[in-house]
């Protein structure tokens, strides 16, 4: 730990008074208070504990998945948990610690679908500003036709391209990936899109 000098409150600009992101009320590392402050070395308010200094900084998740293809089709699953619960989604979830992205988007897979796959390559790396996310999906191919439900979804299927319910994706991010997808197999041609999910 580290203990840093900061600037005045009066130095913050106005349409900066408090971090993006959760609002700390506590310090994890001694339990005092924390308040609002740009530190010095900075140019953005973090949460600073007034006891012991600690600067508790707070960055985009990355999120990790997969279009998984068997045949032609692409395996979605429908959502039991929230947000957008009962909307279809590819496989992805939050990257865990000691993973690597790769690894993250076969775990996931086979949390929610309970499918194997082998992973391709990078298909898409989709900003999510407003969730303080980063959503990456690579191209994958179902090992076997041999999948179910896992305990995130109510329902696991395989859907050809015309039979995709575009109206019923959960996020935007997954219209994207699929999208995307779909157009690089058409053309022939690979690469890897970047952009904002708005």
């Amino acid at each position: 730990m580290h203990r840093i000098q900061f600037v005045s409150r009066s130095a913050m600009p106005e349409n900066a008074t408090k971090p993006l992101g959760k609002r700390l009320s506590y310090c994890s590392h001694c339990g005092g208070t924390v308040q609002a402050q740009i530190p010095f070395d900075d140019n953005r308010p973090r949460y600073v504990c007034s006891h012991c200094s600690m600067v508790h900084y707070e960055n985009p998740k990355p999120v990790v998945g997969c279009v998984a293809e068997w045949e032609g089709q692409i395996l979605l699953c429908k959502r039991a948990i929230q947000p957008r619960y009962g909307y279809w989604t590819l496989p992805a979830g939050f990257m865990e610690l000691g993973e690597s992205i790769a690894a993250a988007a076969i775990r996931e897979t086979r949390e929610e679908a309970q499918a194997e796959v082998r992973i391709g390559r990078m298909l898409a790396s989709i900003d999510v500003i407003r969730a303080g996310q980063v959503h990456i999906f690579f191209c994958a191919t179902l090992v076997a036709p041999a999948f179910s439900a896992g305990t995130e979804s109510l329902d696991v299927r395989l859907f050809a391209p015309n039979e995709i319910p575009w109206g019923e994706l959960a996020f935007t991010s997954n219209r994207i990936a699929l999208e995307q997808y779909l157009h690089q197999r058409e053309t022939g041609r690979s690469y890897v899109w970047s952009g904002n999910a708005l």
